[in-house]
């Protein structure tokens, strides 16, 4: 996993504390108590904060619509079921380096597991597409190559495709493309019944 984007909110000695211990804490730390936005909020991974800051309506509202990691800290029993986690004050470095990374591993779990193309739901996790009735596996590229169409509306040519997903490497060319779309289209086309998954116009494939 890439090093997470944390964003501490609190009072003055709760952001001290965190900046004495930043050189132990396994992420990318940020402080900014004078401008919480939700454009700010949502460029962050995670959202670390002192419920001293819920006491503004307006930054409650705020972090609760926010669709960033929300961890509360604080020294009383708050937890609330509205945010991810929650870290009673006084705490240990470990428990802040295990509360983070657990939180985002959940939600990348969980983001993996139902994502919707056409009629169908891929999930990641366990390399599956399924329309709930009937599922087909699948491999690694043929993953990359459905997350390729999904994130783009115009055809994707042979060669983009090749940089993007082989990265032009030395036993892969535009035959191998090929093959793996007719092969992904082959069984989408047996379990499914299913010949207009994945298209093509002179520019390149697309769904």
């Amino acid at each position: 996993m890439h090093q997470l984007n944390v964003l501490i909110l609190g009072p003055d000695s709760f952001i001290s504390t965190l900046n004495e211990l930043k050189s132990y804490l396994k992420f990318n730390f940020s402080i900014d108590n004078n401008n919480i936005e939700t454009n700010l909020i949502n460029n962050f991974n995670v959202l670390f904060f002192h419920q001293k800051i819920l006491e503004d309506k307006a930054n409650k509202d705020i972090i609760s619509n926010s669709k960033t990691i929300k961890i509360l800290v604080s020294e009383k029993n708050e937890k609330n079921n509205s945010y991810d986690a929650f870290l009673k004050l006084p705490t240990t470095i470990s428990e802040i380096n295990s509360t983070i990374d657990s939180c985002a591993a959940r939600k990348t779990f969980s983001s993996n597991s139902s994502i919707k193309i056409k009629e169908y739901y891929l999930d990641k996790n366990e390399k599956k597409l399924t329309d709930k009735t009937n599922f087909i596996i699948l491999t690694e590229k043929e993953i990359q190559l459905l997350e390729l169409f999904l994130n783009n509306k115009k055809p994707i040519s042979k060669n983009k495709i090749l940089s993007l997903v082989w990265h032009y490497s030395s036993d892969a060319d535009t035959h191998t493309v090929e093959t793996h779309i007719y092969r992904l289209r082959k069984k989408i086309k047996d379990k499914f019944s299913n010949e207009k998954f994945i298209l093509n116009t002179k520019d390149g494939y697309y769904f």
